[in-house]
Order: structure tokens, then C-alpha cells, then sequence
């Protein structure tokens, strides 16, 4: 599996992938190790990079993310999710006619976190849980740049 690093303004952004697809991302506070860019993870960081700088809403990259049919179909969901708004679980919940519950555990499967945009689903009265070594700061983060606030981690 090949890998970029980029230090992003919240942590260290981890990309993994093949030639032809973007299969991870994670964050994370400390740098983790590196192998063998290739141009594709190159591109997703450079994307990842105007992102994080709030001159990109929309990834355009190839994704293959492993995991099962009823979570493939809750990020899939995400997907639809616009910059800067935001879903709760019982929404999504409601439209895959599953319980609000294992949506949560579907966002907290997502492998390639912000690009699939599992930030974007909080509950109904609270932000809800993000699964990164940054753990909800990074959620809350990623929220208030898409809606252009400024918050440091």
C-alpha cells in the first residue's frame, strides 16, 4: 500500500491508496510513517491542501473503500452531504430505513475520512462522535472551516 504525508493546520494527514484509487485517510497528531507516493495520492494531498484552505469544496478523485454493503451505502450517503452543511444520523437514518445507530457505527468505519465526509453527520442535538487520533476536535474543526470560522485544535 502506498502512502503521502501532509501536515495539515490540525494534525498529520495520512493518504493511502494504489495506482488508480484513494483507499484511507487518517488523521493524526504525531507524524506516522510514509511509503512510496504515487502521483494519484500526490493529487489527492495538493486537493486535500486547497481543502483545508478553503479553495476546494468538492474532492475529485477516485475512492475505493472497503467495508460492507449497509456501510458503503451510508457513505455513499455523506457523499451528498453539500460543503458545509450537515445531516444527523436519523436523517441518513431515515432514508436508508436503517436505525440511526449503525449509521454511527458506519461513519465511524469510514476509511477515508474528510473526503468522504463523515464530519458532516452530527446528532440532533449534539456534534456526535468522529473516530481519529484527534478525536471530536477534528470534526468540530472541519465544520467551522466549511462554514468560515476560524478554530484552532
Amino acid at each position: 500500500m502506498n502512502t503521502v504525508l501532509m501536515q495539515t493546520e490540525i494534525g498529520w494527514a495520512k493518504i493511502s491508496g494504489t495506482d488508480t484509487a484513494v483507499t484511507g485517510l487518517s488523521l493524526y497528531r504525531t507524524r506516522p510513517a510514509e511509503a512510496d507516493p504515487t502521483p494519484l495520492l500526490q493529487e489527492a494531498a495538493e486537493q486535500l491542501e486547497a481543502y483545508m484552505q478553503g479553495r476546494l469544496h468538492d474532492f475529485d478523485l477516485p475512492l475505493q473503500a472497503a467495508g460492507s454493503d449497509f456501510a458503503k451505502s451510508v457513505w455513499a450517503e455523506m457523499l451528498k452531504i453539500p460543503y458545509g452543511r450537515t445531516r444527523t444520523y436519523g436523517d441518513v437514518a431515515h432514508v436508508l430505513q436503517a436505525p440511526a445507530q449503525l449509521v454511527g457505527q458506519a461513519c465511524g468505519q469510514n476509511p477515508i475520512a474528510v473526503i468522504i465526509p463523515c464530519h458532516r453527520i452530527v446528532g440532533t442535538n449534539w456534534l456526535g462522535g468522529y473516530t481519529s487520533d484527534l478525536g471530536v476536535d477534528a470534526k468540530a474543526y472541519l465544520l467551522d472551516l466549511e462554514n468560515g470560522q476560524q478554530r484552532l485544535l
